[in-house]
């Protein structure tokens, strides 16, 4: 299957996907986001969607450490439930405590400007949600 993860932000949408075989994990693009606005980027994620033939699509849920759910997490619910009512896909959440972290940790050493490594920032954290996904999804099988 190919799948399409979000990183959602308030200000950045970062997404990753992976090839057919769910073998390797790639960064795809970071898209602006305007939250008094989210048809823009649901527009673009649709598109991504239509032109990658993709299957499924993982939202990122930033949940906090002691597994509740905060303002960033009903946020992200609010823009899943808009975005899952315009697609064909399914969409499934995947738990995306410190996918930035990680992303971050992946751009430590390499040389980038504070400004590089923010356009880089949320597609790698995508990467890491879906990665996380996939693991998770292989094991259960």
């Amino acid at each position: 299957m190919r799948y399409l993860a979000i990183d959602y932000g308030l200000r950045r949408v970062g997404l990753a996907m992976c090839d057919p075989d769910e073998i390797i994990v790639s960064p795809l693009t970071q898209l602006r986001n305007d939250p008094g606005r989210p048809s823009m980027a649901i527009q673009q994620i649709c598109q991504v969607i239509s032109e990658n033939k993709v299957d499924a699509v993982i939202l990122g849920l930033p949940l906090n450490m002691d597994d509740s759910e905060g303002e960033q997490a009903r946020q992200t619910r609010v823009f899943g439930d808009q975005l899952n009512g315009t697609i064909d896909v399914p969409l499934h959440y995947q738990d995306e405590r410190l996918s930035s972290a990680a992303a971050d940790e992946m751009m430590d050493g390499i040389g980038l400007t504070t400004k590089q490594r923010k356009e880089k920032r949320d597609k790698l954290a995508a990467c890491a949600i879906l990665q996380d996904y996939l693991d998770n999804h292989k094991s259960k099988t």
